[in-house]
């Protein structure tokens, strides 16, 4: 796991922990049925913030990954690569 990733993963949980806490808490105005919905609301904005980060760390890390792919390919169709490929072919095959 690179280091990017943990920290993002540490702030992720992070960020979990203090939702649930602040839900666990009871409020002041547990009475009001507004408040209870404010809440409802604002729990749910929350948890689709985290799903929204980790929709965004993983597309990240998906564009990173076939960034580096498509850099090796093209290193591979490099002029002078490819040559050194054929002629090592050539060598292997004996011809």
């Amino acid at each position: 796991m690179m280091t990017g990733d943990s920290e993002g993963l540490i702030a992720r949980i992070r960020q979990i922990r203090r939702a649930v806490a602040a839900r666990d808490r009871p409020s002041s105005g547990a009475a009001d049925p507004q408040a209870g919905r404010l809440q409802a609301i604002e729990a749910r904005v929350e948890h689709l913030e985290q799903v929204l980060e980790g929709l965004q760390d993983s597309v990240h890390r998906e564009s990173e990954r076939h960034a580096k792919l498509i850099a090796d390919l093209q290193a591979q169709v490099q002029p002078g690569a490819m040559g050194a490929a054929i002629a090592e072919d050539v060598r292997d095959r004996g011809l």
